[in-house]
């Protein structure tokens, strides 16, 4: 038993770890994906919304709605990440082709604040299911 133990520094062990997870971290989450230019955060938020029916030409649900619903379902990580996310992809002025069609303040170019997700809605842009064929 004795024979299978190795020594190693602690701190050489924890630079090497959390080395690891960072490049993981960056990898995966941080930087968009090449193929299709999302982050998971994205994807799953669109997924999300297509899953429960938001698509274009239906009405628009309350964005705290579909924040909850991607938190509670598929993205673990807190609102504020969620919202802010789907707040820019509905703003005209961020993406050439916004993938969703938002009703209420999103923020303006000029760097104001988008209002509380309690008093926006949201729906899929038509754009969108080309997109989400690939999901």
């Amino acid at each position: 038993m004795q024979d299978n133990i190795v020594p190693i520094s602690i701190v050489k062990e924890l630079e090497d770890s959390y080395l690891s997870y960072a490049m993981s971290v960056i990898i995966s989450r941080a930087i968009p994906d090449v193929r299709d230019g999302f982050k998971p955060v994205h994807r799953r938020i669109l997924y999300a919304m297509s899953r429960a029916g938001y698509d274009a030409g239906k009405p628009y649900k309350k964005a705290a709605r579909i924040v909850g619903d991607v938190m509670g379902k598929y993205h673990p990580h807190g609102d504020a990440a969620i919202y802010d996310s789907l707040v820019r992809m509905a703003q005209d002025f961020s993406l050439l082709l916004p993938l969703i069609d938002g009703q209420g303040n999103f923020g303006s170019i000029d760097g104001d604040p988008p209002a509380s997700m309690r008093y926006t809605e949201a729906r899929l842009q038509k754009v969108s299911h080309f997109l989400l064929n690939d999901i």
